[in-house]
């Protein structure tokens, strides 16, 4: 054990229990495991997101990149590893499953203005900038193979292009500002994200499209922004949670294919990366959502625990090399 893990041990439950499963590869039923899960399901910054969750929707999702809405919440309580059975989750489980679009996909409470696009009117809606956020979560708790949570991810994942996935869903003549024929950088970041939980699509056609539009998107950054997305100084920066289009976030996700890391333009990232540890190989935030200010992660003046647990684990991921693709 080096001493950056070391250091991840003596930290939040969640960072525990994260790092026994995903840096030192140990069982759930280890007795130091399961002591730091029942002390993640019992933190009073736990619990307060499981009982704000048990009101889903929340607030109206206004903008996608609200780093304090519900649904990124919900994320990142499946980031953290919980999962149905857990106290207050199968409430929060049904809620969200409650609004599920005919075609498949489950639904938020959204307000689009009519100036974009929208009927100016609370509805329940979906769209690739969050409806596969909601299969990544009901996947990662535990429910994978339910038929709802498949028929979404089935839905979802056929609406790829050549170039990626779009802007699309449910919201009328709403579309986000780019060409009609581009990727839009954050669905297809959000699709790969959903499909990696999903075993059947893991490795499928659509998925590996999809990976590909997110590389070359890193290749042309300099050149092309669909969508209005940037790849610069911004997107560089150490960021927590997961919640929006960053180095970080893509690395995450993309490092869950094994086919993939031997891209030269993904270990471009990762050295990207890599360069900001200080010299204990820990990695200090250098952006912070104002809505998550009251998490260890939530400041930019030391290491963070989880922000160093989250580059590890890709890096970890990344030295397990798999096929590369012919």
């Amino acid at each position: 054990m080096d001493n950056t893990v070391a250091w991840l041990l003596e930290g939040d439950p969640w960072v525990r229990y994260r790092t026994y499963l995903d840096l030192l590869g140990q069982s759930e039923d280890e007795p130091e495991v399961a002591a730091a899960r029942t002390e993640m399901l019992a933190h009073q910054k736990v619990e307060a997101l499981v009982r704000e969750l048990a009101a889903w929707p929340g607030h109206i999702l206004s903008s996608h990149k609200s780093a304090g809405h519900p649904i990124h919440k919900l994320t990142f309580l499946a980031d953290l590893g919980l999962r149905a059975g857990d106290p207050g989750m199968d409430v929060v489980i049904e809620r969200v499953m409650e609004h599920q679009s005919p075609q498949g996909p489950f639904q938020v409470l959204m307000n689009i203005p009519k100036h974009y696009g929208g009927t100016g009117e609370d509805q329940w809606a979906w769209a690739l900038c969050d409806a596969p956020l909601l299969v990544y979560a009901l996947a990662r708790f535990g429910l994978a193979g339910d038929s709802k949570v498949r028929a979404a991810a089935a839905h979802l994942a056929s609406l790829v292009r050549d170039s990626g996935w779009p802007c699309s869903g449910d919201l009328g003549k709403f579309r986000g500002p780019g060409r009609k024929e581009d990727p839009c950088p954050f669905a297809n970041l959000a699709m790969l994200k959903a499909l990696s939980m999903m075993p059947e699509w893991r490795d499928s056609v659509a998925v590996k499209v999809g990976v590909e539009a997110q590389l070359r998107l890193w290749e042309v950054r300099r050149d092309r922004h669909p969508y209005m997305f940037y790849m610069g100084t911004d997107f560089c920066k150490l960021k927590a949670p997961l919640v929006w289009y960053d180095i970080l976030h893509v690395l995450d996700v993309l490092s869950r294919f094994p086919w993939v890391r031997h891209d030269p333009r993904l270990l471009e990232m990762a050295a990207i990366v890599a360069g900001k540890a200080d010299a204990e190989g820990r990695f200090t935030p250098e952006s912070v959502w104002q809505a998550w200010g009251d998490w260890e992660f939530g400041q930019k003046k030391r290491p963070s625990e989880w922000v160093t647990f989250l580059v590890r684990r890709a890096f970890a991921a990344l030295a397990e090399h798999g096929e590369p693709e012919t």
